[in-house]
């Protein structure tokens, strides 16, 4: 049987047990999988995926960062956080920023539910981040979709970060189209197999601009359903994709594997 080289542009590797992620990632990388991106949910989530780089070097690119779907930061839990990755990029350590973002999820549920939600900690946040991204010029990577997405750009723009992903991304035309022309990229997990949003985004998403990851261990439906996610599920994104796209798979699965390996400069 034949392995394809690509790369998992997206997944929570410390979310998964301690065994289980080792003999996932062993697995993974066995199986044509060239790297993982390790983003982070808070400080404990970088430190850990620290030490997976430590282990898996150059298999293993963390991001570190603080994800938005959970409650906000205290400020000095904040400044431990930022500190720890400045002390990172000090060491030369590669790494990116991330996962971070707005909580759209959160606040859309509070809402539903009648309660306040304050979204401005949150703006304030991803503001700092961008602006650290901007100064240590390192690769963002965003949770940021629908209505969010556009403040996200906003943010973005205004401290000129040059690699920005969103992952996982939906929203909006107008949006998407200001992506494109900003030159951001965006990931495809494995529902694209079945659902009609992403696959439309992934027909209009440039080719050069796209990445596959599979945010695991978040489960997936369709043909995924009851599945461990795991990074081989990467080759069904790239397979799905050259279908929409209705391309040559060899040539879409190699511009995907480029366009990851030059974004992390992997």
């Amino acid at each position: 049987m034949r392995t394809y080289k690509a790369i998992d542009a997206h997944i929570h590797v410390d979310s998964y047990g301690e065994a289980d992620r080792q003999a996932m990632l062993q697995q993974a990388f066995a199986s044509g999988i060239q790297a993982v991106i390790a983003v982070s949910m808070h400080l404990e989530s970088s430190k850990v995926n620290e030490q997976l780089a430590r282990q898996f070097p150059g298999r293993v690119h963390p991001a570190y960062g603080f994800h938005p779907e959970q409650p906000i930061l205290p400020i000095e839990e904040r400044e431990e956080l930022f500190a720890w990755i400045r002390a990172k990029h000090a060491e030369g350590e590669a790494f990116a920023i991330g996962e971070v973002g707005l909580p759209y999820y959160s606040r859309s549920a509070a809402v539903e539910e009648g309660l306040p939600f304050n979204e401005e900690p949150y703006l304030d946040l991803l503001d700092r981040f961008a602006l650290l991204a901007s100064e240590l010029n390192r690769p963002i990577v965003l949770h940021a979709v629908h209505e969010d997405g556009a403040k996200a750009c906003d943010i973005m723009e205004r401290h000129q970060v040059k690699k920005v992903h969103f992952h996982w991304f939906k929203g909006d035309e107008a949006t998407v189209e200001r992506m494109i022309r900003l030159g951001y990229m965006i990931s495809v997990t494995p529902d694209v197999a079945y659902e009609n949003e992403i696959r439309s985004l992934v027909e209009r998403y440039p080719l050069e601009q796209l990445m596959a990851e599979t945010d695991g261990p978040w489960p997936f439906e369709g043909p995924y359903e009851g599945k461990m996610t795991v990074p081989e599920m990467v080759h069904d994104v790239a397979a799905h994709i050259a279908a929409i796209k209705q391309l040559p798979e060899k040539e879409v699965r190699e511009q995907l594997l480029r366009n990851t390996r030059e974004f992390y400069a992997l």
